[in-house]
């Protein structure tokens, strides 16, 4: 089978499209966000080919899925730090203009997981635990347990090389110390000292691990770091009166921001 491209411009795509094993290529133009899975059985890591709003072309392998969030991404350096960030979370339209720009929001990704589709604030729910971190169904899992993973798996986000990294290439998710070394360098330890650093973090709130539903939109933030703590995982919290490094289980949905490896 020879490679296939896929071009599409910026990116909610209901819209499913079968190609056949012949084919070299498919131009779709779509608005929101893409998602593709490579149905091909002969091993062969398929490429796609991104075309962003602003023209730049980026090209992504595409041995079994990929979920690319809205918005270009950019980066941004803490000059304090010299840390290098994605300007936005993941899947956010926008960089934010102000804490509670909606826009700027982004996904709401379990810990661990890859972006699958459950990420999206608005995926549907199971009641089934994944039996596999590589294999999902794409649904954002509600057990009321404090995993969305029948089984304790710590690695899938250690790292750059990590099975289940959502970020773009050369970027993975920070660790507990990169937040905390990030927060101390914020104006105030709140919401405002989150929007008003270098990341301009807004107050995404996060999703419910045990139904799903979406809590403190607007009002607070959450963001993942690749760090354990025993069966739970250890991420950034700050709203109108706080900020601080907190623990939850892994079911939870929390927002998610790169950093430069």
């Amino acid at each position: 089978m020879k490679k296939r491209k896929i071009l599409y411009v910026a990116i909610m795509m209901a819209t499913i499209i079968s190609l056949p094993e012949q084919s070299n290529s498919q131009n779709l133009e779509v608005v929101g966000q893409a998602k593709i899975t490579d149905m091909s059985t002969d091993n062969t890591a398929n490429q796609i080919v991104v075309k962003q709003a602003d023209g730049t072309l980026a090209v992504r392998d595409a041995a079994s899925l990929l979920a690319v969030g809205t918005g270009n991404y950019g980066t941004v350096v803490n000059p304090i730090t010299g840390k290098v960030w994605l300007d936005r979370n993941l899947g956010a339209a926008q960089v934010a203009t102000s804490s509670t720009d909606a826009a700027s929001y982004g996904d709401l990704f379990q810990w661990g997981r890859n972006a699958d589709g459950h990420q999206i604030p608005t995926s549907g729910t199971t009641t089934t635990l994944a039996s596999n971190y590589f294999t999902t169904s794409g649904l954002f899992v509600t057990t009321g347990t404090s995993n969305w993973l029948n089984n304790v798996e710590t690695h899938m986000w250690s790292g750059n090389a990590a099975e289940n990294n959502p970020c773009p290439s050369g970027f993975r998710i920070p660790t507990a110390a990169e937040w905390e070394q990030e927060r101390l360098t914020w104006s105030t330890n709140d919401a405002a000292g989150a929007f008003g650093s270098p990341l301009k973090l807004p107050m995404a709130g996060y999703r419910d691990g045990s139904d799903g539903s979406p809590i403190d939109v607007g009002s607070s933030g959450g963001c993942w770091s690749s760090t354990v703590n025993g069966t739970s995982s250890r991420y950034l919290a700050f709203g109108s009166i706080f900020a601080a490094m907190g623990t939850s289980s892994r079911s939870y949905g929390f927002s998610v921001r790169c950093i430069k490896d």
